[in-house]
């Protein structure tokens, strides 16, 4: 309460200090407003002195205006007027220029064509003395004649060696083919012969001995009905040493007959003698109902089977017929490995067979080959001659050519000399005649610099026009601006006028409120000693609350320590229960696992649920199981027996699907590329076709472009293309044929060196003309 006071005491005398502030603000703010009034005095004042200005210059700027646009218009009237003498000046001096150089061209024209006509006399006469005798051309071409017949016959035999070389390559082609397919189907056979051998050679028990069953041959489509009769028993050796064997008994009584409708099984089975009364003793039916129907007639020791393997035994049993047993399957292979010996034997005759006629294809084709490559060379010779020949034809023909293109060339040009001999006397003559009409042009001249002098004034005159009007434009301007400025000034002091009477209104409404603060402040104290007696009263009895509250704190605190050492002890009886059933899930997750990998193993080495490995055992319901130790070794014997097996490739039928289908896939790609070499040549015959014909009609058409262009360029004459050296047009040589205005028509090569230009410019236009 003491500092509420004290603060009270701080507000009144700060509101006493606001309120001699506000009373200072309020002078300031009136002594702000006079100085806006004296302001506005002296800009209205100003205003009116530079009104009375402007509208005494509006006179003095028409006068000046009127004067500077006559100026201007004398100035303009001049300056045309000295134009046109100038131009006219201009083309007389020009036209006097141009009549003396025409006449110094004419005349260098002249003395040129005089020293050229010189020139070409002379080689004219050079010229005619050079030309060639026509006995030698017409020799040389009896020698081209004949290098042509040659190497016509050449090309004739080559095409006939050709084609007897193609026919030799196809039937070594064909042969390679053949002898391929038949080796690799006696590659196969021998492949699977020797798989079978090794298989059928490897020993058959864990003792070392022979089967019984290597013995035995069965008719095919029986093996099954042997398996299924015997089983395992064939696996029993066949001598008088092993400790398992067939040992030899002599057959039974007649009483022992099968039954009707079953024939024994020795009838399909050729074995040894101590196989003949168990073989005896089994029948074979020919299906699943006759054997049925014929069980109850069975003897002890008989048994039933068919030939997919189903078995019926005297003592109730009956097997339907599975996957085939081990015997079986070596039986089956016993018979194949036969058929595959008899089928080698055959393949390798005609292995034989196929390589001989391959080797005689090839060597026909070798013979072809070197047949077409003699006579390949002859034509090359005879080619080579041709050539040499038509090269010298040709040189002595554009010899020929040359001189006379020469002789017609220095005739024409002695003629277009002559004429721009004369053509350039007659233009000097004119060119001088023109000279002297126009003469020298000095009165124009002096008429010009008169005007000019003139001119020169009428400017001067304009330019101090125009100053005057800029100056009085330039005093307007200024006085514009003034006045703006003065508008400008007198809404600021305007503005700043209403903002000090609106800051009166502002501190008379503080000044109001601050006293009325002031009042509001000196009352205060009174009511700040009121409550605190208040207070006083308050303060006692919160004293001995405070008192009760502790005593029940420190109870409080005795129960909380009690409560915290029970929970101590009920946490670590439950951690260790905790330790406890961890452990034992530990202990139930390590059995079920260890039971896991034993089931696993069951599934993996046994092939069946844990549930039936009592029916794997061929146990019965209740006998009981045998020791571990038994157990064990039998398994240690039937793993010893398994690994002495050998090694058995469980993935040869896999592999051979594999290289059926590659070669599948290897002949069907033969095939396709086959079928587009087929194809291609196909369309390389179309294309050529098509390329004959396009070019044929792009020929023609280029041709009479350029046989157009050649007449218009020289101005008469002939020309033309020609295709040369071959029928195909996509094989021949291109001649450009061409016959100047009183020239003969003769090869490109033979014309002069313009007339080769022209020519060379009428067959590039005439190509752009067909495909711009």
């Amino acid at each position: 309460l003491d500092e509420e006071l004290a603060r009270i005491a701080a507000a009144r005398e700060g509101a006493e200090t606001r309120l001699a502030q506000i009373k200072d603000d309020l002078t300031r703010e009136e002594a702000r407003l006079a100085d806006a009034n004296t302001a506005l005095s002296k800009i209205v004042d100003e205003r009116t002195i530079l009104n009375d200005q402007a509208a005494a210059d509006v006179g003095r700027r028409e006068t000046v205006r009127e004067e500077l646009m006559t100026a201007a218009r004398a100035v303009e009237d001049v300056e045309a007027e000295l134009t046109r003498l100038s131009k006219t000046l201009a083309d007389s001096d020009a036209a006097r220029a141009a009549a003396r150089q025409q006449s110094s061209e004419a005349e260098l024209r002249a003395q040129r064509a005089e020293r050229r006509l010189a020139d070409v006399l002379q080689q004219l006469a050079v010229v005619r003395q050079s030309e060639l005798a026509p006995e030698l051309v017409s020799a040389e071409e009896n020698r081209a004649a004949e290098a042509e017949a040659a190497v016509a016959d050449a090309r004739q035999a080559w095409d006939e060696a050709e084609a007897r070389r193609l026919a030799a390559e196809s039937q070594a082609e064909a042969a390679r083919a053949e002898l391929q397919q038949r080796a690799t189907e006696h590659t196969r056979i021998q492949a699977e012969t020797t798989a079978l051998d090794a298989l059928l050679a490897e020993p058959g028990t864990a003792g070392g001995w022979n089967p019984i069953v290597d013995a035995v041959t069965v008719e095919a489509g029986y093996e099954t009905a042997l398996g299924a009769a015997l089983g395992d028993d064939l696996t029993a050796a066949s001598d008088d040493e092993s400790p398992m064997r067939w040992m030899f008994l002599p057959p039974l009584s007649e009483a022992q007959i099968l039954p009707e409708g079953a024939r024994p099984l020795s009838s399909v089975v050729n074995a040894p003698d101590r196989l003949a009364r168990r073989l005896a003793q089994v029948g074979i039916v020919d299906d699943i109902a006759i054997g049925a129907s014929l069980q109850s007639q069975l003897k002890p020791g008989q048994r039933l089977v068919t030939a997919a393997g189903d078995l019926w035994r005297w003592d109730g049993y009956f097997a339907a017929a599975g996957a085939p047993s081990a015997a079986a399957a070596r039986l089956k292979s016993r018979n194949r490995l036969r058929e595959l010996r008899g089928a080698l034997e055959t393949s390798s005759a005609v292995v034989a067979a196929a390589e001989e006629s391959a080797n005689l294809a090839k060597a026909s084709f070798a013979a072809a080959q070197d047949r077409e490559q003699k006579v390949r060379g002859v034509m090359r010779t005879a080619e080579d001659a041709r050539n040499r020949s038509r090269e010298s034809l040709g040189e002595l023909r554009q010899k020929v050519a040359a001189i006379q293109s020469r002789v017609a060339a220095l005739d024409e040009s002695r003629r277009q000399l002559e004429t721009e001999r004369d053509e350039a006397n007659i233009q000097r003559t004119s060119a001088e005649e023109k000279l002297a009409e126009l003469g020298d042009g000095a009165d124009m001249r002096a008429d010009a610099d008169l005007r000019r002098t003139g001119l020169a004034g009428l400017r001067q005159e304009l330019m101090e026009a125009r100053a005057r009007y800029d100056a009085l434009a330039r005093e307007a301007d200024e006085r514009q601006r003034r006045l703006e400025v003065l508008g400008r000034d007198e809404e600021s002091w305007t503005g700043r006028k209403s903002e000090a009477k609106t800051q009166q209104d502002q501190l008379h409404q503080r000044r109001v409120g601050v006293e009325g603060e002031i009042a509001a402040l000196a009352q205060k104290p009174a009511e700040i000693e009121a409550k605190r007696a208040e207070l006083m009263d308050q303060l006692s009895v919160a004293d001995d609350e405070l008192r009760r509250t502790a005593d029940a704190l420190a109870v409080g605190e005795r129960n909380l320590s009690a409560a915290d050492k029970a929970l101590k002890d009920a946490e670590q009886s439950l951690a260790e229960a905790r330790e406890e059933r961890v452990r034992r899930q530990g202990a139930v997750a390590q059995n079920e696992q260890t039971l896991g990998v034993i089931d696993s193993a069951i599934r993996e080495r046994i092939g069946c649920e844990p549930e039936a490995v009592r029916g794997q055992t061929k146990l019965k319901d209740d006998e009981p199981l045998i020791t571990r130790e038994q157990a064990e070794k039998r398994l240690q014997r039937l793993l010893s027996e398994r690994e002495n097996l050998g090694a058995v490739n469980l993935r040869a039928e896999q592999e051979a699907e594999e290289v059926g289908q590659q070669v599948t896939t290897m002949t069907t790609e033969r095939d396709d590329l086959m079928a587009a070499i087929a194809r291609l040549r196909e369309g390389i015959q179309k294309l050529n076709a098509e390329g004959r014909e396009r070019l044929k009609n792009s020929f023609e058409e280029v041709n009479g472009h350029f046989s157009n262009l050649f007449t218009r360029l020289f101005g008469g004459g002939r020309a033309h293309l020609a295709l040369t050296e071959a029928d195909d047009p996509l094989e021949a040589g291109l001649e450009i044929m061409a016959s100047p205005p009183g020239k003969r028509l003769q090869n490109l090569g033979l014309l002069s060196g313009g007339e080769q230009a022209l020519t060379a410019t009428a067959l590039l236009f005439a190509v752009f003309m067909t495909n711009p």
